[in-house]
């Protein structure tokens, strides 16, 4: 017979477990009951989140907000996009103001965790790199003793650039400077002899903003490791569910061979995976609380990985970013996805 004690006790469990689930799924009803996603996104980064002369966002980071929404209504189109700083990205986040944190922000332990964030993925791995003029004849960051370096406050970039200086023995004069739009013509005004952030973003601001692109260049040194993804709140674990096997859907239709053109041709496949992923057979969906059709609506909504990045910063782009460290991890890069089951 069991004693009293260990049934409190399970008790205590079973009601903490209620709970936990309930509050678990609270975001997720709020964001069905509104109707739209609320995408905290950055104010302007070509190839990530950028919004055009009439207003339609596009990039990485908005492509992943637009197939959550597909997932969870069906509907790419049910998104708000909400522009934000480097500094006010987080507080945004934890006030509620946006649901989830999609702006080239990179995953760290202190954010992970002093924060009060999690992050559900890594959408684009990263590494900080410098720009410089061509005229400076410079061909290393090592040669960088005593410029001035445009940077960033409430990055990963200003802690990176601190830290790589000291090892390195480099001497840098920062130059810091809160906003995108002004860094940016900061350093194309010779205001800064260098400028420093996630590489990709250097290529973004070259091929959009510089007014001669090819005079400039980027260094060879990659100084950090820069996962980007998204990030919602402590507690918003069926959200977060949502987010992360969204995303991973997308690199698994990659995998698969399925594109936005294919989806319904692919549901006609004899191979069990691909019909788990698209709904076929039935059971994913309701895990995340969502229809069976979660993954083919967000995969005709943006494309599979591969699309979505070539699109927004491959070949088909203006940036013309190699796959490097994004190739799926069978063509010679580490992205996959754990497995959709």
């Amino acid at each position: 017979m069991l004693s009293k004690t260990i049934i409190a006790a399970a008790a205590a469990t079973l009601t903490a477990f209620v709970a936990g689930q309930a509050m678990a799924g609270a975001k997720l009803d709020a964001i069905k009951a509104r109707g739209e996603i609320l995408c905290g996104v950055s104010t302007g980064l070509a190839g990530f989140s950028i919004a055009d002369s009439q207003g339609k966002w596009t990039g990485i980071d908005v492509d992943v907000c637009r197939a959550v929404a597909a997932a969870l209504f069906g509907d790419g189109n049910k998104v708000k996009f909400v522009p934000l700083s480097a500094q006010q990205r987080f507080t945004a986040l934890q006030s509620g103001e946006v649901d989830v944190l999609s702006r080239n922000t990179t995953y760290t332990q202190q954010r992970d965790t002093a924060l009060g964030l999690n992050f559900t993925g890594v959408t684009y791995y990263d590494g900080q790199g410098f720009m410089v003029a061509k005229k400076t004849n410079v061909k290393s960051a090592k040669e960088l003793g005593g410029a001035t370096v445009c940077v960033q406050p409430g990055t990963t970039t200003e802690l990176n650039l601190a830290d790589w200086g000291r090892a390195n023995k480099v001497a840098f004069k920062p130059v810091v400077i809160e906003k995108l739009e002004e860094i940016e013509q900061a350093f194309f005004s010779g205001r800064c002899d260098a400028y420093t952030t996630d590489a990709s973003g250097l290529a973004a601001t070259r091929a959009s903003k510089a007014p001669k692109p090819d005079d400039y260049m980027l260094l060879p040194e990659i100084i950090s490791k820069e996962p980007l993804g998204p990030a919602v709140q402590h507690g918003d674990d069926q959200w977060a569910d949502l987010i992360r096997w969204t995303f991973n859907a997308l690199v698994e239709a990659e995998e698969y061979g399925i594109t936005a053109a294919k989806v319904e041709e692919m549901k006609k496949s004899d191979n069990p995976g691909i019909k788990r992923l698209l709904g076929v057979t039935p059971g994913l969906g309701k895990n995340l609380g969502v229809s069976e059709e979660w993954a083919a609506n967000a995969i005709k909504a943006v494309g599979n990985y591969g699309e979505m990045y070539e699109r927004n910063v491959g070949k088909g782009s203006p940036l013309k970013l190699d796959r490097g460290l994004n190739a799926l991890w069978n063509a010679g890069g580490i992205m996959y996805s754990p497995p959709v089951r």
